[in-house]
């Protein structure tokens, strides 16, 4: 049975590559994905603005949006905002070829935070359509419901080949497959769109690698203003795999003389396996947060599938037959992409974190595709434990009574981020990750729901906020909308809004004892005191302490206002959890990316000792910020082991001091496991080879000696 296809081809034009939009072309920018012919360059999205949101965004000088069409064109039609622009110029324009560019409109005082219709007539003659930021000075400018009107035809003859029912842009190919040695016809249609004049057909002409296996059984000489006529061809493959050729239809069109078809044909039920496996896998500005890899091409290969995986090489292999899109599985891995791109960048990089990566070559669109899955290009990076800089704190000393105002004075100013900002930078960037189906999927911090989704990801639509850690009813700046404590990326994180946003309100962090609600992993209730209070999942309990801990330090004292804790908020809460939950590798790059973006870091991930020296109650500085009343409270309440109950591992800690020795002793009163640690913060014990039991662990302070119990699992 045959099965004919059409796939649109890549046509050269200057330094970029483009496909064509076939006329009538629109979109409202739904997605990322542009449509065939449409190409972008810096451009982001306004996802919950529009005149029928999303709306494509223009941030910088040089973003672009370029469409380059097929025919003569009609009126083109936009909806056009600028958001706080002044003095910059927006330009749509036009162009032949693609190199040469006329200006068809310029903007230079565009409709302020409302989208206005705006109607442009371009020449007959132009095929391509570029909107850009020519010249940026303040504001941005967004885009949407973009459409390009088929043109008036013509007196002149004009060419246009279908099949299907579907047009065939020059330079496109068309696909077709068959049994070996089994003749199927092809049919296309030649159309004359002139009004007046004969389209003539002097030849068409069928060459290339595998020309012998296509056969021209016909074309029409004449086709009359306004008819069409059928143009026949025939595939014979002779072997199996890729059989390729090209259609040449000469006539007396004006501007396409040479009508130009590529003919894909297919022996057989796959392409024709490539030969060769790419080479030179190399990794360059690799970060906590992100990476770039590049790798040569081999000759004669359609595309490039990239699988990676964390930890271990991968063992799993594409299967013939299968177009794999970003995000899926396959077996022990995961696809950062399939295309003919020789580069790229995956997402979801965090810190200290060996990355495995293996590349096959294919042919074959569809369900044609055919992978070279033997001895694959494989390499693998480790990114950096972090990116902090070695002096950044060197300047600090805790046990200076000006600790604390030397720490504010060191992240505080920085660089402000807009709010607005956050989907664009922060969740394209580094908190969303790859999911099957070319989607992606965004954590909510408090309760661990993951959120599916297709790019560009939508608050207001995916029913999620930037949630502010440190409330903004807390802050003495409150309302605070237009400052930098309110945009500031270190105490947001994405949350659904109304199961777990609302659901904390302004409510302090705490340990619930008494449930009254709860969203997933997240509950609201009250403490053991009575107190109302929200605890969040437990993976990031530490992170959200850190993050309402650096807003109070960072912004304490500016215009006179003292950020010290509602006295609703117990910080001894929030340093247990601190010390319970220590910033994983996730947080640590987090911290890496938003310095990267503000110019500033939060120290309490940096260094889990700061705290001790901060009271947050009052923003003073207290060398003794961790203790409790009294040193004999000292081994129930400042002596943390998490977890307990544990299998593999064991933390030790004791706020506000250091840990010189342990032991961990069975119920025998063996010492099982003892090491002198040189004063550390914090000690991992590896407890593998421990029997299942109850054991004490003790350990040696500056303070003093204190012990606990723990389990074996």
């Amino acid at each position: 049975m045959k099965k004919i296809i059409l796939i649109v081809s890549v046509v050269f034009l200057t330094l970029a590559s483009y496909s064509q939009a076939i006329l009538p072309t629109s979109w409202s920018f739904p997605t990322v994905n542009l449509p065939n012919g449409w190409t972008e360059s810096g451009t982001n999205f306004y996802t919950a603005s529009g005149n029928t949101p999303p709306a494509m965004k223009f941030d910088g000088t040089g973003d672009y949006l370029i469409i380059n069409i097929n025919s003569n064109p009609g009126d083109l039609t936009y909806y056009l905002t600028g958001n706080g622009f002044s003095g910059g110029t927006f330009t749509i324009e036009e162009s032949d070829f693609g190199v040469t560019w006329t200006t068809l409109h310029e903007h230079t005082s565009p409709p302020n935070a409302t989208y206005m219709p705006f109607t442009d007539t371009p020449q007959s003659t132009t095929r391509f359509i570029r909107f850009i930021y020519t010249n940026k000075v303040t504001g941005n400018i967004g885009i949407d419901d973009v459409s390009i009107d088929v043109g008036a035809a013509t007196p002149a003859q004009e060419i246009n080949v279908k099949a299907g029912g579907s047009t065939i842009i020059s330079g496109e190919t068309y696909i077709v497959d068959a049994p070996v040695l089994t003749t199927i016809p092809i049919t296309l249609l030649i159309e004359n769109l002139g009004t007046l004049d004969t389209l003539q057909i002097s030849s068409a002409t069928i060459s290339g690698t595998n020309a012998a296996d296509f056969g021209l059984v016909s074309f029409p000489p004449n086709v009359a203003a306004n008819d069409s006529a059928d143009l026949l061809l025939s595939f014979t493959p002779s072997a199996t795999g890729t059989r390729n050729a090209v259609l040449n239809i000469i006539s007396n069109d004006m501007d396409e003389s040479t009508y130009i078809i590529n003919l894909y044909g297919i022996g057989g039920n796959l392409a024709t396996e490539p030969t060769d496996q790419p080479i030179n896998l190399l990794f360059s500005n690799v970060k906590t947060y992100k990476m770039n890899a590049a790798f040569s091409p081999t000759d004669s290969v359609e595309g490039y599938l990239v699988l990676r995986k964390k930890g271990s090489p991968i063992t799993g292999a594409p299967i013939d037959g299968t177009v794999y899109q970003r995000g899926d599985i396959i077996g022990d891995a995961q696809v950062v992409f399939s295309s003919n791109a020789t580069s790229f960048s995956p997402n979801n990089i965090i810190a200290g974190t060996n990355y495995y990566f293996a590349i096959y070559s294919y042919n074959g669109p569809d369900n044609f595709r055919n992978y070279l899955t033997n001895t694959p290009l494989v390499g693998d990076v480790v990114t950096p434990n972090s990116m902090m800089p070695a002096s950044y704190y060197s300047n600090l000393s805790t046990a200076s009574s000006t600790f604390m105002n030397d720490l504010h004075a060191l992240i505080n100013p920085h660089q402000t981020q807009y709010y607005s900002y956050y989907d664009d930078l922060m969740i394209a960037f580094f908190e969303a990750r790859d999911t099957t189906e070319d989607r992606r999927v965004v954590t909510c911090v408090y309760s661990g729901e993951n959120k599916i989704y297709n790019e560009p990801f939508d608050f207001t639509a995916n029913g999620y906020s930037r949630e502010h850690t440190y409330c903004h009813s807390w802050m003495p700046t409150n309302p605070a909308y237009s400052l930098p404590e309110y945009s500031d990326y270190h105490h947001l994180f994405p949350a659904n809004l109304n199961s777990a946003n609302i659901l904390r309100s302004n409510k302090p962090l705490g340990e619930v004892v008494n449930q009254t609600s709860s969203f997933l992993a997240c509950k609201l209730g009250t403490n053991a005191n009575g107190e109302t209070v929200f605890e969040p999942r437990d993976r990031h309990k530490g992170d959200a302490a850190r993050a309402i801990m650096y807003e109070a330090i960072c912004y304490t004292t500016i215009s006179g206002n003292s950020w010290a804790l509602p006295s609703s908020q117990d910080q001894m809460i929030l340093k247990q959890w601190h010390f319970q939950d220590p910033p994983d590798n996730w947080e640590i790059a987090r911290n890496d990316f938003i310095d990267s973006l503000q110019g500033n870091r939060n120290p309490f991930i940096d260094s889990i000792d700061y705290v001790c020296f901060i009271n947050f109650s009052d923003m003073t500085y207290d060398a003794l910020a961790c203790m409790t009343a009294s040193t004999e409270d000292l081994s129930s309440k400042q002596f943390i082991i998490y977890p307990n109950p544990c299998n593999n591992q064991l933390n030790l800690h004791v706020d506000a001091t250091t840990i010189s020795s342990y032991q961990i002793i069975d119920y025998l009163g063996r010492i099982v496991i003892s090491e002198d640690v040189n004063n550390a913060t914090l000690v991992r014990v590896n407890t593998s080879k421990l029997n299942p039991g109850v054991y004490t662990v003790k350990v040696v302070t500056e303070l003093g000696e204190i012990q606990k119990s723990i389990i074996v699992d």
